[in-house]
């Protein structure tokens, strides 16, 4: 017997794939296609103190080996999330992370204050956000500024406290001691890259914003070898994100340090990704002999 259980900041995960934030809405979709319980966990699509509309223009734009996006963190608001769509989530026996973003630390303290009294088993705070108080930059692109909008949030949040890291930090491995430091329970990375696109007939950039997060196969390497770095560095558990399209890719984030594993630009190709992929493990840890996945973590 084959036992895929995974533990999170105490948090037991029935295996080791979750759904990415951004990618798999708010589950109700892809539960058309497939009982939401066979997953790991869900981490919902980006959730902020007040509903926003998004952005304007193209927003989903294909690039060799991966996709861009400038969604603009569309969704209903933190209330409307509890109200609407968290009763739906809660019947799907599946661990849920509410992954919440900002663009002051107040927003992420209210956001999670509100998030203290439901269900959801986790917070995965997006510090990958614009500060709109440092002209924009992004909370997580500077150590010193990560760890402020973690401690200040930690010493508020009663649930276990994911940050979900940006690959475009300065120095991501600092960024990611600086979170532990805070008080973080676990790190999930990488968010998107930035990138951008160029329509050569307009003469214009693909998208309003200019730039856009860049996913999917191509981005797998470069996040590997971050997992692989930032798990080496810190004694919080890492969850392992980008261009995981199959069961071989997840257990490569497994054996570079990850805990549990991510799918987001996948579940656009294939519905059923995340079961393929928890299948695929579970015949790889049986024809290898495997019985916990602790004997093939981190063992690189």
């Amino acid at each position: 017997m084959i036992d895929t259980r995974v533990k999170i900041a105490q948090v037991e995960f029935k295996n080791p794939v979750i759904a990415a934030s951004g990618t798999f809405g708010f589950g109700r979709e892809y539960g058309e296609y497939f009982s939401l319980s066979k997953l790991g966990g869900i981490s919902t699509k980006g959730l902020t103190l007040n509903k926003r509309g998004g952005n304007e223009g193209i927003r989903i734009y294909e690039t060799t080996g991966g996709i861009l996006n400038s969604i603009g963190l569309q969704n209903p608001g933190i209330d409307d999330f509890i109200q609407e769509e968290l009763p739906f989530l809660e019947k799907q026996d599946t661990v849920l992370l509410a992954n919440v973003g900002g663009s002051t630390i107040d927003e992420y303290i209210k956001s999670v204050e509100k998030l203290n009294e439901t269900n959801v088993d986790g917070i995965e705070l997006n510090i990958s956000c614009p500060n709109v108080k440092k002209g924009g930059m992004a909370f997580g692109i500077k150590s010193e500024i990560a760890y402020k909008v973690v401690l200040e949030v930690r010493q508020v949040c009663k649930k276990p406290l994911i940050v979900k890291l940006s690959p475009n930090a300065e120095d991501i491995v600092h960024m990611a001691q600086c979170c532990e430091r805070a008080g973080a329970d676990g790190l999930s990375l990488v968010n998107t890259f930035s990138g951008m696109a160029i329509d050569i007939y307009s003469r214009k950039p693909v998208f309003n914003n200019i730039l856009a997060g860049l996913s999917g196969p191509c981005i797998k390497p470069i996040a590997l070898r971050m997992v692989y770095e930032v798990s080496k560095a810190v004694n919080i558990p890492v969850i392992g994100i980008g261009g995981i399209m199959d069961y071989k890719d997840a257990i490569e984030f497994i054996m570079a340090g990850a805990y549990a594993v991510q799918i987001g630009s996948g579940n656009f190709i294939n519905p059923h990704i995340c079961l393929d992929i928890i299948d695929g493990i579970e015949r790889f840890m049986e024809d290898e002999g495997i019985k916990f996945i602790e004997e093939i973590r981190g063992v690189i």
